[in-house]
């Protein structure tokens, strides 16, 4: 195996509206809110479902990378409910192993509702249900240890079960990875992220916002100069600055590729990092891990959605 992901299994449930749907429910288009599931059904229950698809932005990177022709495989946490069901189905659709039996639970399988306007803005709104509850107990130790790398969702960490499912992973793995997914994780876990970085972690993936958040840098060469004394692989993404890999003292950079006819951004960090992982388990140096990645995230932003066809 070359990599394992686990992170939030989330079933992205695609419906088109009208921009009338978005004001009659008090929603901002454009934006993500989580809601519980009494909304989330109620959003839902006037809709049309044109299709649903296994979402979840560790997942994301992983089917990436599954495409791109590498073995793989994901560990999160469903219920055994039909989104449930349609969730393993959609891995085992991309040729990813699913490590986690799922059972009878008391809360559903998490979902996120991606209401698509005229315009082709998505408009989100998350359940995160069963995904979030994840625990030790779900982390098949045979499947770490057995991959090269692990790959962690930064979303997923929190307090208490999450908490010790990661730490039990980290400790077992060969490589441990992970994603800081957004600057809202960082500033919310700060503390618990940079132990994570610094002490526990070999390879993390953050995108500017959150690296200088994570060390409340006013410029990006604190990132650098933070970065160089850990002696870890970072890799960060600057939007159209490009993206740089740091391992040590040796710092590579490569540009953004420029002119693309973007769409929606959702996924670019995911498919990035699928195709600089790709790129490292096959190896390939950083600049053409990083060059694999730009392409990823160049292709997934000129079309719809977090997956490429």
């Amino acid at each position: 195996m070359k990599v394992i992901g686990i992170g939030n299994a989330i079933v992205d449930v695609l419906c088109k509206v009208d921009d009338k749907f978005i004001t009659d429910n008090n929603l901002t288009k454009g934006t993500m809110k989580l809601v519980d599931e009494k909304e989330f059904k109620k959003l839902l229950s006037n809709l049309k479902i044109e299709g649903t698809v296994s979402g979840g932005s560790v997942a994301n990177s992983i089917v990436g990378m599954s495409q791109l022709g590498d073995e793989v495989s994901f560990i999160g946490k469903v219920n055994d409910d039909e989104l449930g069901k349609k969730y393993i189905e959609g891995l085992k659709n991309e040729n990813v192993k699913y490590f986690n039996q799922s059972k009878k639970e008391t809360i559903p399988t998490g979902s996120c509702l991606i209401l698509i306007t005229p315009d082709s803005e998505r408009t989100m709104c998350t359940f995160l249900g069963i995904a979030g509850k994840i625990s030790e107990q779900d982390i098949n130790i045979e499947a770490i240890k057995s991959a090269e790398i692990t790959f962690l969702e930064g979303y997923l960490w929190d307090e208490g079960h999450p908490q010790k499912a990661f730490e039990k992973a980290m400790s077992i793995a060969q490589k441990s990875a992970m994603s800081l997914s957004d600057p809202f994780c960082v500033n919310r876990h700060k503390n618990s992220f940079l132990d994570l970085v610094k002490n526990k972690l070999d390879i993390v993936f953050a995108n500017e916002k959150e690296a200088m958040s994570l060390i409340n840098a006013k410029n990006f060469s604190e990132v650098i100069t933070f970065a160089k004394n850990l002696n870890k692989l970072i890799i960060i993404t600057r939007a159209e600055k490009g993206s740089v890999a740091i391992h040590g003292t040796e710092v590579l950079e490569i540009h953004a590729k420029l002119n693309l006819k973007i769409i929606d951004l959702t996924g670019a960090g995911d498919l990035f990092a699928a195709g600089f992982l790709h790129g490292l388990v096959n190896k390939k140096n950083y600049i053409e891990s990083l060059s694999l990645g730009t392409q990823m995230a160049s292709k997934i932003i000129q079309k719809i959605g977090a997956r490429l066809d």
